[in-house]
């Protein structure tokens, strides 16, 4: 399978890392506002319930700072990762941090309550799930999708997935503002909950034996997308109440994951509207 395709589980590494195996920046991350730097700021921010995608601390840090800052991650959902010093100085281009850096999220992150509060007397919602998505353009371009199609909203996890950075923001032209985002530490869990609250799971997956164009879209759908090198992990594909697949008649056998979901949503779209006409 190559590089993009939503298929079978198969997960990449959460970060880019160096020949050394250090984890190093990727350069939309490097952006001026999107990071905070220094121990006071980033305590601060976590203290205030600033949104953060994670955070970075240099190995050796005191073990006293460090407890603090994992304490006060984890209890706002912020995942914290250690990495050496000269990793953190080349994620901040060389300027002062302390051994400690935040990376700011583009938006306010949702609670997953607020989507279930959104499909609220409606029969055709639709909430996009995305296992593990890491390329910040996918991230972006699904949410851009989302907007044009008229979805709910967009749950991700909050470890080894992109989250809503200065990159994503960019990449949804902006649609990061009308499309509510919910971070989960447990996807399963919320399938589960949103099976309990009416919703049909559906899970886009390139060994499926059934294809989008005979699965019924309409009334509440969550639509699963898997990460672009590994497709859904096996625990969510088997939460799901249908695998579905895009037909395809060329020679490579697999769509970028943003394309994949575009083609998926608009799918849905085409179902709702045709369905309103009746």
């Amino acid at each position: 399978m190559g590089e993009g395709e939503v298929g079978r589980p198969r997960r990449s590494r959460p970060l880019e890392e160096s020949e050394r195996g250090r984890p190093v920046a990727a350069p939309e991350e490097r952006e001026r506002g999107a990071t905070l730097m220094g121990r006071n700021p980033v305590i601060e921010a976590l203290r205030s319930g600033r949104p953060l995608t994670k955070i970075m601390i240099a190995k050796g840090i005191e073990p006293g700072f460090a407890t603090l800052v994992r304490s006060l991650a984890r209890g706002a959902g912020v995942p914290v990762i250690e990495t050496g010093r000269s990793a953190l100085d080349a994620f901040v281009d060389g300027q002062p941090h302390q051994g400690v850096v935040a990376v700011g999220a583009a938006a306010r992150y949702h609670e997953v309550d607020d989507l279930l509060k959104l499909a609220e007397g409606t029969g055709q919602a639709l909430i996009v799930v995305l296992d593990g998505i890491e390329d910040p353009r996918n991230l972006g371009a699904i949410i851009r999708t989302c907007d044009a199609v008229g979805a709910t909203g967009v749950i991700v996890p909050k470890r080894r997935a992109c989250g809503l950075t200065a990159a994503v923001a960019r990449a949804s032209a902006g649609a990061v503002e009308y499309v509510p985002c919910a971070r989960t530490a447990n996807l399963a869990r919320e399938v589960e909950r949103l099976k309990e609250h009416g919703f049909w799971v559906f899970g886009a997956d390139a060994s499926a034996t059934t294809t989008i164009y005979e699965a019924d879209f309409t009334g509440r759908v969550a639509l699963v997308i898997g990460s672009e090198g590994g497709g859904i992990s096996r625990l969510l594909a088997e939460k799901c109440d249908f695998l579905v697949r895009i037909p395809m008649a060329g020679r490579v056998s697999s769509l970028n994951a943003s394309v994949a979901a575009a083609v998926v949503m608009f799918e849905a779209l085409r179902q709702r509207e045709a369905a309103r006409g009746d």
